[in-house]
């Protein structure tokens, strides 16, 4: 018998966690399913046989998730930050997620299709928000607000005073 890992995220879908973790393990590096469990016996929001947990890591961070039923819905309170190191990273997670049947928000926020919330943030948005020159800072971080998915070069140009 393997060790269990000491913390894992338990993240609450209605039916899908099997499918969700397959999408993520697709989509992301470092990212698998582990196993999938069977419900031993009926319960709340399913029969014995339906899938009811689902172990898979997202980016190296292991999870479980639950096929809890309709009761409880994802939220923005909890979120997956994604750094990336180019627009073509950044285009291709925010596209598949939002293309997935997610949906897109502000300040490189999306959500995934099962509710899921992420953000898709370049390392060179940290970089000029936290710019030690306020200024700079600060024209960085009012391009970020009127932004859905983040431009970088957009970021940098504000940045620089350029925009």
């Amino acid at each position: 018998m393997t060790t269990p890992v000491k913390n894992t995220i338990c993240l609450w879908y209605d039916r899908n966690a099997e499918e969700a973790a397959r999408f993520y393990a697709a989509t992301f590096p470092d990212s698998s399913v582990r196993a999938v469990h069977r419900a031993p016996g009926d319960f709340p929001s399913g029969k014995k046989g339906d899938v009811l947990t689902v172990e898979f890591t997202v980016m190296g961070i292991p999870c479980l998730g639950l096929n809890g039923g309709p009761t409880f819905k994802q939220s923005e309170a909890f979120s997956f930050q994604v750094a990336t190191v180019d627009q073509a990273e950044t285009d291709r997670y925010w596209n598949a997620i939002v293309g997935n049947g997610g949906q897109e928000s502000a300040c490189g926020w999306c959500k995934d299709k099962w509710g899921l919330s992420w953000q898709i943030t370049p390392v060179a948005l940290t970089k000029a928000i936290t710019d030690p020159d306020p200024a700079a800072a600060k024209r960085a971080f009012d391009a970020m607000m009127k932004m859905g998915k983040i431009d970088i070069a957009n970021i940098e140009a504000a940045r620089r005073g350029a925009s």
